[in-house]
Order: structure tokens, then C-alpha cells, then sequence
């Protein structure tokens, strides 16, 4: 079990890393390599051998091996990403990279996405070797760069240049994964990542004759691109129910003794009340513009018009959304991807579920595990490259009003310090078996 080394160590891994700035806008513009070796160091103390790799100058990732006790056992990948998204100091109670502990709290950018997770992987690590641990089977160890952009200088960059790093692997654990759902009525949730929505980033381009404002222009890109972008933005999508969202309604149904009527979802995800939020943005496929770029003066009708559409789709329904959004843009516009990546399906059946299931509700008996999917995406994605099947599994014990989802990318993201506690217990629990 986790000692109080460890309990003390995950908060201050975790103040540490969030003092680190290591924010991504895109683009290239971020500096890992501060945290890497940060994280690297922690390793190299527990008697590991880290090694540190770079695609480009800067944006550094950080892998170890830790041999298991059963050589004939499939290796687990534990990862977590190192960059953090920009925030606006002005907006925040306190400086989002101060690291503050106030009334047992962390607060930071990065307190549950996910340097957290990063600190309780490095805790648990450290743990074990004080006390002679070895677990199962061999685990590898990832801090990666770039998830919060493209991830082509993090976990792709690794999956496909260094694939040799992740020999045996089979299955990963990450983020967003056995936090504390409170249904608002007295039930503790803890959902269990099986699965994520695939990315489909979109860029909407729109051409037309240019001209001059003051003309009848039957042809204007912007109104072409608005056209297209409307469309898009009241496009109600069809019901698409996968494995692990089928599981997961069923399960929430059970324990809220609601029969599982999968003719009306919508009629379901009623009764569910809060508990609905599990589920709700994962039965369907989704498209929602984000960004419009058009015009260099207000009397000029611009050739161009350009949007970006953040879209997002369930396993197995890719085609469904290609195929709509050439519908939903017409003739006038044209689309493109500027970023793909794979959804994702993992067994709720699996003996790692169960393990995950049971460490869990060994230090929260009165919690309800279930499974849900994802909405958005993490890294497991550029792993799923090289065959992994990827969990979200970070687990943190939460107050009731503490609302964990809202946080992330969030003003204000902090986690409170029992909610390590919590979270490096349980996760030493199941590694030591996975």
C-alpha cells in the first residue's frame, strides 16, 4: 500500500509540475523539457533509467521500464502528458502556475489535466522502490508532450518513431478516468474511461467572386460559408449507442432501477437525471463550429471565407459523418480535415477492467463503477497505433459540489490534496497487480 512518503510526495509532485509552465498554444509554441526532466528525475531516483526523446528541440517525452514479477504476462503502458492549455492569470482566484496549496487544495493549471495523474504515476513509482515492490507485469512509464495540440511531438512521435519502447504492451492506462461523480441524490459514481469519440477538426473553405460591398453579390463567400456553417451547427445527429455506451446505460439504469429501454434514449437519459452527463455527448456523433476567418475591410466582399468546425465521432461511425458533412456543406464549400484521430473501443470484460473496478471500490466501497466513453480524446490514440487498448483511469476521490469536468481546461482548475491521497492509493493498488 502506499506509504506517507508517497501521500506526501503526490502533492508536491504536483505543485512542482504545475510551477512548471509548460503551456501549448498550438503551433509548436510550448517547452516540455523543464517538466521532462523534472519527471525524469523523480524516476531516475526510484532506480529507474529514464530516457528522454525529442522530435523537435524542446518538446521532450520521458520513458521507462519497470521489469515485472511474470515474464509471461503482456506489459501495461501508464502514461500522462506534460503540457498544459494557456490561461489567462487575470481570470484566476490565483495564479494558475503558482502551484498554491490553500486550505487543502493544489491550484493550477494542470491540477486535473493531468499533471495529477503525472504526479501520482511518479509517487507510486517512487513508493515501490522504498519498499522492494515489483509489480505483475512490466510496466512502461510515458510522459509525453503535445497532447493538448496535434501530439506529433508527443505520443505520435513515440508510437511511430520508437515503437520498439513499447514491446509487449497491450493495454494503457490515463486520464479522465474513477473520479467521483456526485448524482446530486447521495450516489457516489466512478466512472471508468472504455472508449473516446474520434477527432474529426475541420477546415471549411468558401470562395466566391469578390467584390464591392455596395454591389448585389450572388456570389459571396461569406454568406456561402455561413450558409454552410448554420447547417452544420443545427444538424441534430442521428442515435449511435456503442458497446461500451450500451453498457454504461445499462449499468446506470440498474442502479437506478429504470429498465433499460434503448428505443428511447433520450427518454432514458431523463429518468438518469445528472447521471445523464455520463453519457449524453457520447450517443451521438457531433460538429460545432468554433472559428470564422473572413474579409480585410468592411466594404470589400472577401473572395474567401474560411471556419473550423471542432467534430467529433463514435467507433464505427466515420463514414456516417463524412458522409453528412458533404451534405451539410453543399456545393459551395469545401472541407477538409486539419485533424484526424481514431475513436477508440476497449472491453468493459476485460480482467484489467476488473482489476481497475476492484481497486477502486476497495477504497471507496461506497462508490458505483461503471463504464462510459470518452467525448473528447487523449493520447491513448496515437498508442492504439501500435495495438494498445486504452483505458481512462486517474482516479480522485471528490467533494460532493466539486465539479471535476468543469475544471478541466477550466479557470480556476485545482484538486484537493485528500483527492491525491486518494488517487495514488488507488493506482498503486492496481498496478501492483494489473
Amino acid at each position: 500500500m502506499a506509504d506517507q512518503q508517497a501521500l506526501d510526495e503526490v502533492v508536491r509532485f504536483t505543485s512542482d509540475l504545475i510551477r512548471i509552465d509548460t503551456t501549448n498554444r498550438g503551433g509548436g509554441d510550448c517547452q516540455e523539457r523543464p517538466a521532462a526532466e523534472y519527471a525524469a528525475e523523480q524516476l531516475a531516483g526510484a532506480g529507474l533509467q529514464p530516457m528522454m526523446l525529442e522530435r523537435t528541440k524542446g518538446r521532450t517525452n520521458v520513458v521507462a521500464r519497470i521489469e515485472g514479477s511474470d515474464p509471461s504476462a503482456d506489459a501495461l503502458l501508464v502514461h500522462g502528458h506534460l503540457d498544459v492549455v494557456p490561461a489567462e492569470a487575470a481570470d484566476w482566484s490565483v495564479h494558475p502556475f503558482s502551484g498554491e496549496i490553500r486550505d487543502g487544495v493544489v491550484w493550477g493549471r494542470g491540477a486535473v489535466d493531468m499533471k495529477n495523474m503525472d504526479a501520482m504515476i511518479l509517487a507510486a513509482v517512487r513508493g515501490w522502490a522504498r519498499q522492494g515492490v515489483r509489480p505483475r507485469r512490466d510496466l512502461v512509464i510515458a510522459f509525453t508532450a503535445d497532447e493538448e495540440a496535434s501530439a506529433e511531438d508527443g505520443s505520435g512521435f513515440l508510437a511511430d518513431e520508437h515503437p520498439e519502447l513499447f514491446e509487449g504492451c497491450t493495454e494503457g492506462v490515463s486520464e479522465s478516468g474513477a473520479f467521483t461523480f456526485h448524482d446530486g441524490a447521495g450516489r457516489q459514481i466512478y466512472p471508468i474511461a472504455a472508449g473516446e469519440r474520434g477527432t474529426g477538426w475541420l477546415k471549411l473553405t468558401a470562395r466566391g467572386r469578390a467584390g464591392h460591398g455596395s454591389k448585389v453579390n450572388k456570389e459571396n463567400a461569406v454568406t456561402r460559408l455561413a450558409a454552410a456553417v448554420t447547417r452544420i451547427g443545427e444538424h441534430e445527429w442521428p442515435l449511435r449507442l456503442t458497446p461500451t455506451v450500451r453498457a454504461a446505460l445499462a449499468e446506470l439504469a440498474a442502479l437506478y432501477g429504470i429498465e433499460t429501454d434503448l428505443t428511447d434514449v433520450d427518454r432514458l437519459l431523463e429518468k438518469l437525471g445528472p447521471a445523464a452527463k455520463l453519457v449524453e455527448a457520447t450517443v451521438r456523433n457531433s460538429a460545432n463550429p468554433t472559428m470564422l476567418e473572413a474579409g480585410y475591410k468592411l466594404n470589400v466582399i472577401p473572395g474567401e471565407a474560411v471556419a473550423y468546425v471542432d467534430g467529433r465521432y463514435l467507433p464505427g461511425g466515420e463514414e456516417e459523418f463524412r458522409t453528412t458533412l458533404d451534405l451539410l456543406t453543399g456545393p459551395d464549400v469545401d472541407w477538409e480535415f486539419s485533424h484526424r484521430e481514431v475513436a477508440l473501443q476497449a472491453p468493459v470484460d476485460s480482467p484489467t477492467y476488473a482489476r481497475m473496478r476492484a481497486a477502486v471500490e476497495e477504497f471507496a466501497p461506497e462508490g458505483h463503477v461503471v463504464p462510459y466513453c470518452m467525448s473528447g480524446g487523449t493520447d491513448a490514440k496515437q498508442f492504439s497505433r501500435l495495438g494498445i487498448t486504452g483505458y481512462g483511469f486517474a482516479p480522485l476521490k471528490l467533494p460532493e459540489g466539486f465539479d471535476y469536468q468543469a475544471l478541466f481546461h477550466g479557470v480556476d482548475e485545482r484538486v484537493p490534496v485528500e483527492a491525491l491521497h486518494f488517487g495514488v492509493r488507488v493506482l498503486d493498488r492496481f498496478l501492483r497487480t494489473a
